[in-house]
């Protein structure tokens, strides 16, 4: 099987490959401005139908009981999806505007194969816990947990890392023994449309256990998550879009799942190696254009070493400028949209009407007159009560701040509604753990440390969202836990 752009264009409904109600939408490469292709418009009868499907699904068949089948579909999708990888590669660059190297990592292989440690927990997890023995009310029982899958799971997924959030979400589900309406951002619909494909043609996934739902319409997302018959709704997003979902939800008591925005600490301690920390905090911000939940777009660093600091980092940034995503040596590719770049530019802006200084960057690229593109910029002379210090940009903007000690570093660090990531340089490693234990956040890295990996839960603190996605504790969202007692 090929997987040509125009063979994405169908939604996947109770096992079908079926075109959207609502026709077809355009998908835009954001390098070039330029339509690529078209993806299936669904409407919200096409998404009631795949609502149903996955009710159905789980209700009247034995999959949820099935541990072995569900470990084999996804280790026939892994495979799928990997012997598909160099199509794969070249269609989610051409849709995300990711560039190529990431692909190689967390924009696609890395999920792809993230699958078979889904497969491997639906084999070896302890299903049933015996409680032993006990004399509850003075009778003898014996006692056991036993972890059943949830039901149907709603989930809703953005544009930035899109196979990397669809696999977190699908690959614990359906290894749990859930069923799944997966409904994409618009922005990136084929990376999804071609994984059903997959799932039709070339493994043996029952009909209606996974339904995916490409569209231009938000709502859908709303009615997903709104909808009596979904028991879980597992969203990522902004904490705005968030906070809309968990209202959603409320009206049928359903479970819920949030990983949203972040504006996550870099902290350079003064025994830190400076050069090393700076250029590490330029190159984690301008990564994919800094369109990530979790990258660090708050660089701390000793008051004393405020300006050597910017000097590094704004050297460093200098050599990490915007290109093209298809150039392996790429870092920072385009945004993905005119109004995520307009979003971006706002920002810039109002760092400038704040009395910051535009360090380097600000504009964008010379001889880019087509695609989304933004220089990578450093914004100094502001304080962490700057709007630019306190909401998620989600571009390649970076902000400095100085700090006293590491008290002081701490307090900035928290000193944000967000708590998802964070970073940390220094050579003493009490220092390096007070800081750790100091910063309210769901992920730490220290001197460069890579906490990314499938057995890894990843979420965050405050408004950044509830619950975790991946390893053991994402895998257990999607369990209910049943007491079962009888006497001995």
């Amino acid at each position: 099987m090929s997987l040509r752009p125009e063979s994405a264009s169908d939604l996947l409904i109770d096992g079908k490959l079926v075109p959207g109600s609502g026709g077809a939408f355009a998908i835009v490469d954001p390098a070039t401005e330029e339509t690529i292709g078209h993806a299936a418009d669904a409407t919200s009868d096409d998404m009631d139908a795949a609502i149903a499907a996955a009710r159905r699904a789980f209700d009247t068949t034995d999959w949820s009981r099935d541990h072995a089948l569900r470990a084999r579909c996804l280790r026939q999708l892994r495979d799928a999806l990997l012997a598909h990888a160099d199509e794969l590669r070249d269609l989610t660059v051409a849709e995300v505007g990711c560039p190529v190297f990431l692909t190689h990592g967390p924009q696609l292989e890395g999920p792809i194969t993230d699958l078979g440690y889904f497969a491997d927990l639906a084999d070896n997890y302890a299903w049933t816990t015996d409680l032993g023995e006990a004399k509850p009310m003075g009778l003898k029982n014996r006692r056991e947990l036993r972890a059943e899958a949830v039901g149907v799971v709603g989930a809703i997924t953005p544009w930035n890392f899109p196979h990397q959030i669809n696999f977190a979400k699908i690959g614990p589900a359906l290894a749990a023994g859930c069923t799944v309406v997966l409904k994409p951002a618009p922005d990136t619909p084929w990376c999804a449309a071609l994984v059903g494909k997959v799932i039709a043609e070339e493994t043996d996934f029952p009909p209606g256990v996974i339904n995916i739902v490409t569209s231009s319409d938000h709502a859908l997302g709303a009615q997903l998550g709104s909808d009596p018959r979904v028991d879980i709704v597992s969203f990522t997003g902004s904490t705005a879009t968030g906070k809309k979902v968990m209202a959603g939800a409320a009206e049928s008591l359903k479970k819920v799942f949030l990983e949203l925005g972040g504006k996550s600490a870099f902290i350079v301690l003064d025994d830190a190696d400076l050069a090393a920390a700076c250029s590490m905090a330029a190159f984690a911000v301008v990564t994919h254009a800094g369109q990530g939940c979790a990258i660090t777009t708050r660089l701390l660093v000793p008051r004393s070493k405020l300006d050597e600091a910017t000097a590094i980092t704004r050297d460093s940034l200098a050599g990490l400028a915007a290109g093209d995503p298809t150039d392996p040596g790429t870092i920072c590719g385009p945004l993905i949209s005119a109004r995520q770049r307009e979003r971006v530019e706002s920002y810039i802006a109002l760092a400038r009407e704040e009395g910051g200084t535009i360090e380097i960057g600000g504009g964008r690229p010379a001889g880019k007159e087509k695609g989304f593109f933004v220089e990578p910029t450093l914004i100094s002379g502001l304080d962490n009560s700057a709007r630019v210090a306190q909401e998620e940009i989600f571009g390649p903007v970076l902000v400095i701040l100085p700090f006293d000690d590491d008290d002081d570093a701490i307090r900035i660090a928290n000193d944000s509604p967000y708590g998802l990531s964070g970073a940390v340089w220094g050579t003493d490693e009490d220092r390096i753990d007070h800081v750790v234990n100091g910063v309210r956040t769901g992920t730490m890295a220290v001197n460069g440390g890579i906490w990314y990996s499938a057995d890894v839960p990843f979420g965050g603190y405050k408004a950044s969202g509830i619950g975790r996605e991946m390893g053991v504790a994402g895998f257990e969202e999607y369990l209910e836990i049943k007491a079962v007692a009888r006497p001995a």
